[in-house]
């Protein structure tokens, strides 16, 4: 029998290795990049051997690593989930290019609906343990650029000309591609950058790569506007008001909420109109308003009421998502084309609706067709999702920031980069 060398030693960068019988064999070296999707590799093998060895049954109980918060129909498959985040604390590792200057770059808003973004990049600094100052070392490469920053200090109001926009994200990319080897060995596919903004799509097609292979984090994810889920990832429209982390969260049980559902909010987008067309301020139960009357409280309303609608407003996205997940309300998402955020890890279907946009003149027969124990399981699993969209100070596992990782580790793993 052939003596074959043990595959630990593929995980260094050793030359060569001594059998039982003397034998020398020289093995080839290792390159970096090399090492990289090795590692990357074994967390595929042990992701996919929870997967195979069907052990989604524990998805029903608390585990006993720690990780007891994950369990249950929430989640597409809880054990996979885990073994896939752990592989991520264990191994991910981020380079953040550092060319660029604030208020363009390294910076971003930190309050109101862009808040997502500037808190993302504001975590991806210092001292964070998924960082490292090797890039030889990194799986994926963060550009640290905000979108919204540019809108606030490159855009000229009212002139419908992004080209300052697109101009400033081409040249970015032109300068690491000239200062590092990185982007040209995958044309970007292990490059990612993020955006709340609704333009974020739009100014990313400034250069070909950056939309077609490069991971985009955004919260504009349209898929009918080339929102591709096995590259790109959605994120969660988080309002921040004031830069203030919520604290008051949760909301009644569902025989303390009077009213079947809630939306108010301006006309905008092609959604709303519609909505606004049925049922703007014409049912006691199915209460929407442009604009709240007098002495009505936005967030009493959306405590007192079984289901939250929550349309697409310019775009897709839409901040009443999570602020009905952060008041125990069970969203319903009339967006025609939206990738629902974490929707890899998170079994949306579980913990709220999806309604049509042609359905809009029945909602509420489709609400009251659902039985007050669907409804009631429902709500306590929105509680159970309540902690993956907040943002901490400082972070914890699981939340908001964690799971924007994961969205990026997921895509990372989804793609096999070659030497050169």
């Amino acid at each position: 029998m052939t003596d074959v060398p043990p595959s630990s030693l593929l995980d260094s960068k050793e030359s060569n290795y001594v059998n039982k019988s003397g034998s020398r064999w020289n093995l080839p070296k290792l390159s970096s990049l090399q090492l990289l999707e090795k590692s990357l590799s074994k967390a595929r093998l042990a992701i996919r051997n929870v997967i195979v060895s069907g052990i989604k049954v524990a998805a029903a109980e608390p585990a006993t690593d720690g990780s007891d918060e994950l369990f249950g129909d929430v989640y597409r498959n809880a054990a996979v989930f885990r073994q896939s985040y752990w592989e991520m604390e264990n191994r991910l590792k981020i380079f953040v290019y550092e060319e660029g200057e604030e208020p363009l770059v390294h910076n971003g808003p930190c309050k109101e609906i862009y808040a997502v973004e500037g808190c993302f990049i504001q975590e991806l600094q210092g001292d964070n343990p998924f960082l490292t100052t090797n890039p030889e070392h990194a799986h994926v490469f963060f550009m640290p650029f905000s979108v919204a920053m540019m809108v606030t200090y490159l855009y000229e109001a009212e002139s419908q000309d992004i080209n300052p926009l697109r101009n400033f994200v081409q040249d970015y990319i032109n300068a690491i591609t000239q200062t590092y080897p990185y982007w040209n060995r995958s044309l970007g596919a292990d490059h990612f950058m993020i955006s709340c903004h609704d333009w974020g799509p739009e100014i990313t097609r400034s250069h070909p790569d950056l939309a077609t292979k490069s991971i985009r984090v955004l919260c504009n994810a349209n898929s009918s506007e080339g929102h591709v889920p096995y590259k790109d990832a959605s994120l969660p429209e988080i309002n921040l008001v004031g830069g203030n982390i919520p604290t008051e969260l949760g909301g009644p049980p569902a025989h303390e909420r009077p009213y079947l559902a809630f939306f108010a909010g301006g006309d905008h987008g092609p959604v709303r109109p519609h909505l606004f067309e049925y049922w703007k301020e014409k049912d006691k139960d199915v209460r929407v308003y442009q604009e709240l009357p007098a002495g009505l409280n936005y967030q009493q309303l959306m405590k007192e009421s079984r289901y939250c609608l929550c349309p697409g407003g310019y775009e897709v996205n839409s901040p009443r998502i999570v602020e009905a997940i952060y008041n125990n309300c069970v969203p319903v998402v009339i967006a025609d084309g939206f990738v629902l955020p974490f929707s890899d890890v998170l079994n949306w279907s579980m913990f709220s609706l999806h309604i049509n946009e042609s359905d809009i003149p029945m909602i509420k027969q489709i609400l009251q067709a659902i039985p007050m124990d669907t409804y009631i399981s429902m709500q306590e699993r929105v509680k159970q999702a309540q902690k993956h969209f907040l943002f901490n100070q400082p972070t914890k596992r699981y939340d908001a920031f964690h799971m924007i990782l994961h969205s990026v580790w997921l895509r990372r793993l989804n793609i096999h980069i070659d030497s050169i």
